[in-house]
């Protein structure tokens, strides 16, 4: 099975920033009560202290080792806060959450059936989250798909007026790996830390105690993690899974792979700390060289 591929159409659409896909299948869950501020923001890795209404932010909830348990975005609204969790992930961040609430003055509750759920990417980044017969802005830029661009549109405006393509998810998927974006459940697991999957940008350090900080205090003061993900490119076909090497040694593996916009593969691979900076190949000897950082 080689990298994964998607209409050329669909991927011209999410590069030029005139595409839209539905995400409606993600997990949305409701938290809401007159403690649900202070009792998210003690327990998720961003600020939600400060989060205004229709702002929203990307975080992460940790186990207390500071291993990633679910990577979400906390939206807030006038009413209180939306989780959303691409359901790929192997928990429910409800049922995560739940333990947590014992006196607590919080409810949560699971929206996933009564909300859509639409990704707007590249230059009008924007998630939509609505019900059926009510449009409404939850916030700007939140981040599901790429880390790039800012916008604030209606979804009347992103959807119709603006005439954007309706893109499958292979088309997001490609999209996704092209951009070096990492991914739960595909580039990283319940195993890894924030700094593993380059998502320390989600962990708001300065706010104040939350689950898991101390460990993820630990390893930034020790200097790395012991594993990080690499954005790389190869001439040929590279498929998610083969293993990588350096100087032939296994030091890591393939975790997405999809075709360039060129030809050959864009992959990212999750390697150990040591041979992050080495040249690394696959162990066909196709080799792998460096797109970018990754956080």
């Amino acid at each position: 099975m080689g990298p994964l591929d998607a209409p050329g159409d669909e991927l011209t659409a999410l590069e030029e920033g005139r595409a839209f896909a539905d995400l409606s299948g993600w997990r949305k869950i409701g938290v809401s009560g007159a403690d649900a501020r202070a009792w998210l923001n003690d327990l998720v890795t961003c600020d939600v202290a400060t989060l205004e209404p229709l702002g929203s932010r990307r975080s992460l909830l940790l186990g207390a080792t500071g291993r990633i348990r679910a990577d979400l975005h906390v939206a807030a609204d006038e009413g209180g806060f939306l989780l959303l969790q691409d359901a790929a992930q192997a928990e429910h961040v409800g049922l995560l959450l739940g333990p947590y609430v014992l006196s607590s003055d919080v409810s949560l509750h699971d929206t996933t059936a009564e909300l859509s759920l639409f990704a707007v990417p590249g230059a009008a980044a924007e998630l939509v989250a609505r019900p059926a017969l009510s449009p409404s802005v939850l916030g700007p830029g939140l981040d599901l798909l790429t880390p790039i661009g800012r916008a604030t549109w209606r979804v009347e405006d992103a959807l119709v007026n603006h005439d954007l393509v309706e893109v499958s998810e292979a088309a997001v998927e490609v999209w996704r790996i092209r951009n070096g974006a990492p991914r739960m459940g595909a580039d990283f697991g319940q195993d890894a830390l924030p700094a593993e999957a380059g998502l320390m940008e989600a962990v708001d350090m300065a706010k104040g105690c939350f689950l898991g900080q101390e460990s993820v205090a630990r390893v930034r003061n020790l200097g790395h993690p012991p594993r990080v993900l690499r954005h790389v490119c190869a001439s040929a076909a590279v498929a998610a899974g083969e293993e990588v090497v350096y100087e032939g040694a296994a030091v890591g593996e393939i975790t997405s792979a999809a075709a360039g916009s060129n030809g050959g593969t864009v992959a990212i691979a999750r390697v150990r700390w040591e041979a992050e900076g080495s040249p690394l190949e696959t162990a066909d000897g196709i080799e792998l060289t460096a797109v970018g950082s990754m956080g």
